[in-house]
């Protein structure tokens, strides 16, 4: 399985869209397909053995099939400002067409001639693609639906209504697409983070490159006001650098040589000389770009849902129109025509477009996305914030989520030399990246010679070994001398503990402390507000410290001396029962239990591969406080597209019945269907600004 990705141009029918992405999968070896009509994005799901020219030439003959001109281009369809241009030029002449027709309607021929050119200057592309669409068997679009209702207008002598009703839908059109393309421009500017070019430093001398140029080791040279171009540690200079389109943090931070920076970050003062230590395409900002660019890509019932409404509504429409028009006449008067029912079922016709609802929804999810990552929150998809918006319980991992993860060894007890100690566990502790590892290796503070080394091996939630000098050295819990059968009593404290043992010989403890964090108390009362019923730990560490930091925080459980399994087993628990659970972790050791999670969440895992690719959701600084953040938004994005869909279903419907019985015109049926656009596309809007 492979995933490819296009981009798509000419189509802006989120209807369309879905009917393409239901037709894609006939063509051989395509397994899944999404369009994301926010970005234009195609992504697809493809076997191995198909090459991309063949679905790039298919998918195209599907996409103009359904939406003629829709087709897959190699870069973003930059054409939308001049069609926007042409479109407002034919709306504004097809204008004042219609007001000389009215002003000479005594003269009838010439009147005529005003009107039919009016009529056709503002909607023949829409009578082009509704033939077309005929000839294909695709009738049943709102181009059919707009050019069968003003034709029939235009027969039965209501010229004026018939240019009236497309003059108002292309200008709700116009509008619409103008109101999209702006909360797009929002959105996108939001992540303006992408770095223009790189300052290479070679032999004291600077050239601009691009970012994708650079390679691991490189030095760059940062100014101030320019963004950082890659991730990397600074080797020369001191300065304070702006992470909130990052983190959602305000405060500007603190940097200097020896400090870690991440790419998107914006340089306040000072030059900054940085040696980069990852490659443009495994950095910080390509991965959050990548993350809120494929965002869309999944998407949430509550879409699906209105894609497939869009689908049926259309055709029961039509058939009600033609049954307004023909049926009830037949059987109410006997007569097979009537005027009055034929204008009704024109203006059935009219009313039917599902514009409103098909584009305001996608929008409020891409918009509730969008808001997030404006705060540090990056959801992978929109179906993650329906799910988090029915969050019941939550599990948090303790150690870099609910606990600083800054260790640092408090003592040692022994009875022999504690330098040697200390030496010995470093060395067992080198290739691990867990915090209580990195600790004890900075209280070592030595070089160490990896050439010493061998045999290095991890044993997960137990602890490292080595060999070193010969000897086979054990650092880790209780449960790791359990398991190598290290004679050992248990050293209780309430802080953590690391057992080490030289040739199968226990030599002593190593005690580490860590502290609670202090957005972690704000974040357990804030989701207690919101109605969590259970807030539980998960953790590896041992009983005692677990009680005692769930005890501070106000948890209802602490579980401890878990393996991953284990924590898996514990939210099956809750799955079993039918409740939605959050797990909140680091993303690195915890992705079984990540991925089994109603949703998971990786805290403090920015630049973290395993923690992007795990997580649903990822948090991109340490602040556990953003997990209720989250939870609020995504409940209040889900009560915007319930909004938006209620409202327009209510409105359609409400002219269906008024255009029914005759109360409601067609020109009135086309300025709500604009008006509730224009409304829902606003309302969605709201969820850029997020607290």
């Amino acid at each position: 399985m492979k995933q490819l990705k296009f981009k798509i141009s000419g189509l802006e029918c989120a209807s369309c869209a879905s009917q393409i992405e239901e037709a894609s999968l006939k063509i051989n070896g395509v397994n899944a397909t999404s369009i994301d009509l926010m970005q234009y994005n195609v992504n697809m799901q493809v076997d191995e053995s198909v090459r991309d020219s063949d679905i790039f030439k298919q998918f195209n003959i599907i996409a103009d099939k359904i939406e003629p001109g829709a087709a897959l281009v190699a870069e973003n369809d930059h054409d939308h400002a001049d069609k926007g241009s042409h479109a407002l030029l034919r709306i504004i002449s097809a204008s004042i067409l219609l007001v000389i027709g009215l002003m000479i309607k005594e003269n009838d021929v010439l009147s005529f001639a005003f009107l039919i050119t009016s009529y056709l200057t503002v909607g023949y592309d829409v009578l082009i693609l509704a033939f077309k669409n005929i000839i294909r068997g695709k009738a049943l679009d709102e181009n059919f639906l707009m050019g069968i209702a003003t034709v029939g207008a235009f027969l039965i002598n209501e010229r004026f209504e018939a240019v009236l009703v497309m003059l108002l839908y292309q200008l709700g059109e116009y509008l619409q697409d103008k109101a999209v393309n702006e909360s797009k421009k929002s959105i996108a500017n939001l992540m303006d983070i992408k770095p223009d070019f790189a300052m290479k430093l070679v032999d004291g001398q600077e050239y601009k490159v691009d970012p994708d140029s650079i390679m691991v080791g490189d030095i760059i040279v940062v100014r101030p006001g320019e963004k950082i171009p890659l991730d990397g540690k600074v080797i020369n200079g001191i300065g304070y650098i702006d992470t909130k389109a990052l983190t959602g943090e305000s405060l500007p931070q603190d940097v200097q040589v020896g400090s870690d920076v991440l790419s998107g970050a914006i340089n306040i003062d000072g030059v900054l000389e940085i040696e980069v230590s990852k490659a443009y395409f495994e950095s910080t900002v390509k991965q959050i770009l990548d993350l809120v660019e494929n965002a869309s890509a999944n998407k949430a019932p509550a879409e699906k849902f209105i894609a497939r409404f869009a689908k049926y509504y259309t055709p029961v429409v039509v058939v009600l129109a033609l049954i307004i028009a023909f049926v009830v006449p037949l059987v109410t008067q006997g007569v097979l025509y009537d005027y009055s029912y034929i204008y009704k079922a024109l203006t059935f016709l009219v009313i039917s477009c599902p514009c409103a609802l098909v584009i305001s929804v996608p929008l409020s999810f891409f918009g509730g996305i969008g808001g997030a990552s404006k705060v540090g929150i990056l959801f992978k998809g929109s179906n993650y914030i329906e799910a988090l918006s029915k969050a019941e319980n939550v599990l948090f991992d303790k150690t870099g989520t609910l606990t600083e993860g800054n260790f640092a060894v408090t003592d040692i007890v022994t009875e022999y030399d504690k330098a040697m100690v200390i030496e010995y566990a470093a060395m067992a502790e080198y290739y691990s990246n867990h915090p209580i590892a990195k600790s004890i290796v900075n209280e070592y503070g030595k070089e160490i010679d990896i050439n010493e080394l061998s045999q290095a091996e991890e044993i997960a939630h137990h602890g490292v070994g080595v060999v070193y000098k010969g000897s086979q050295v054990w650092s880790g819990n209780y449960k790791l001398m359990q398991l190598k059968e290290i004679e050992v009593s248990e050293y209780v404290t309430d802080k953590s503990v690391i057992y080490l043992a030289i040739d199968d010989k226990f030599i002593g403890v190593i005690i580490i402390a860590d502290e609670i964090k202090q957005e972690a108390y704000l974040a357990i009362n804030n989701l207690r507000d919101l109605g969590i019923k259970d807030i539980e730990m998960v953790t590896g560490d041992n009983q005692v410290i677990a009680s005692d930091v769930a005890r501070e925080l106000g948890l209802d459980v602490a579980n401890a001396n878990l393996t991953p399994v284990d924590k898996v087993n514990i939210v099956e628990r809750f799955l079993d029962r039918d409740e939605s659970v959050v797990f909140v972790g680091d993303g690195i050791n915890d992705a079984p239990v990540l991925t089994m999670a109603s949703v998971g969440v990786a805290m403090g895992g920015l630049g973290s591969d395993a923690a992007i690719e795990a997580a649903d959701i990822v948090i991109m600084d340490d602040n556990p406080n953003k997990l209720p953040i989250a939870i609020k938004h995504s409940r209040r994005t889900m009560r915007i597209v319930k909004q938006n869909i209620v409202f327009a279903l209510a409105t359609k419907f409400l002219f269906l019945i008024l255009g029914t019985l005759g109360i409601s015109s067609m020109a009135m049926a086309v300025f709500a269907d604009v008006g509730v656009s224009l409304l829902a596309i606003l309302n969605a809007l709201r969820l850029l600004r997020v607290r």
